[in-house]
């Protein structure tokens, strides 16, 4: 086989076009950020390729924000968690509690994933995040010690997670 042959089920690369993303984040960086680097906002540190809390850094070491700060900054949620029902309105306060002990349990352990705002209405509860697997998890455990309805909409164009729950 020459050089030159190309092998069942590969295609050559088309240097004459633009290749397309299948998904996009244009809160994720587009490169490594260089080690250390210290987020301006909220202090956590990107150390061995990931975001982390609790490293320390040295006076020196790189300024940037972290997408989850970008996202709050910006208002513009990654996620969306939407809860309602008859249930929810009988039990709301522990409703409320259970996703706030979820939320801080999720950021203690991961810094991108928090959440920007919760919002009480007459209808429901209404919770956006900085990040899509937080608002999956949230969903999940209400899902889990409530039960009801969960039903997630995934639009991978804008990278957004919408949740709704009721019960």
């Amino acid at each position: 086989m020459n050089s030159r042959s190309i092998l069942p089920g590969f295609r050559p690369v088309r240097h004459d076009r633009l290749l397309h993303e299948t998904e996009h984040d244009s809160y994720m960086a587009k490169g490594k950020l260089p080690e250390p680097t210290v987020c301006e906002h909220c202090g956590a540190v990107y150390h061995a390729g990931r975001w982390q809390w609790g490293i320390a850094a040295t006076a020196d070491a790189h300024r940037a924000s972290c997408p989850a700060c970008q996202r709050v900054r910006d208002h513009y949620p990654a996620g969306f968690v939407f809860l309602e029902g008859d249930f929810l309105q009988t039990h709301r306060p522990e409703i409320v509690h259970l996703v706030y002990n979820e939320a801080e349990r999720q950021r203690s352990e991961h810094p991108l994933q928090r959440v920007m705002s919760i919002d009480e209405a007459e209808s429901g509860v209404n919770v956006s995040t900085t990040d899509i697997h937080l608002a999956r998890t949230i969903g999940e455990a209400v899902h889990r010690a409530y039960g009801g309805e969960l039903e997630f909409h995934y639009n991978p164009e804008q990278m957004l997670l919408r949740v709704h729950w009721s019960r």
